[in-house]
């Protein structure tokens, strides 16, 4: 297993992963699937600041992926990343998300990230205790914000301070 920077060519096999997590309304407010297309220019936003880092086996396929973007897109919160984490459906259960936030974490001060913010539906309890486990706390909570098959459901706002970013 091996984690590295995504490339523009990666998208095809991040946009899968990502698709295959609509129809469990658990990770992704998206209801219906994405087109590559539809993301090039939130790919391309990402940068050496804010990048998208894939996972892959032995076989170098890609298995899940994390993405840390702006938040709130105000000069007062550079340091301050949000954090979107995917792994494929056969892969997960595996460690593969913590491997992947792990090296999130340990990336941030030489990204100058002081403080890491999820937003997770409430009813996922796998990706909670992932955050969770890796010293995430609560920092807000948006009760039936979304409406995901006429079901009203919760998210979760898990925040993160990380030690060791200049000032």
């Amino acid at each position: 297993m091996q984690i590295r920077l995504a490339v523009e060519a990666d998208l095809q096999e991040i946009i899968e992963i990502y698709n295959a997590a609509i129809p469990s309304r658990l990770a992704t407010a998206d209801l219906e699937p994405i087109s590559v297309n539809s993301r090039r220019d939130w790919f391309r936003s990402h940068g050496d600041r804010y990048p998208v880092w894939v996972v892959t086996n032995s076989d170098r396929k890609i298995i899940g992926w994390l993405s840390l973007q702006m938040f709130y897109g105000r000069p007062a919160y550079h340091k301050t990343a949000e954090v979107s984490i995917y792994i494929a459906p056969e892969y997960q259960g595996k460690g593969i998300g913590k491997k992947l936030l792990n090296h999130a974490i340990a990336m941030c001060p030489k990204l100058n990230i002081s403080k890491l913010v999820g937003f997770v539906f409430a009813h996922n309890a796998a990706s909670c205790r992932l955050f969770t486990s890796l010293g995430f706390e609560s920092w807000g909570f948006l009760p039936q914000i979304a409406e995901l098959d006429g079901i009203e459901q919760s998210l979760s706002i898990l925040g993160k301070h990380i030690d060791n970013v200049s000032e």
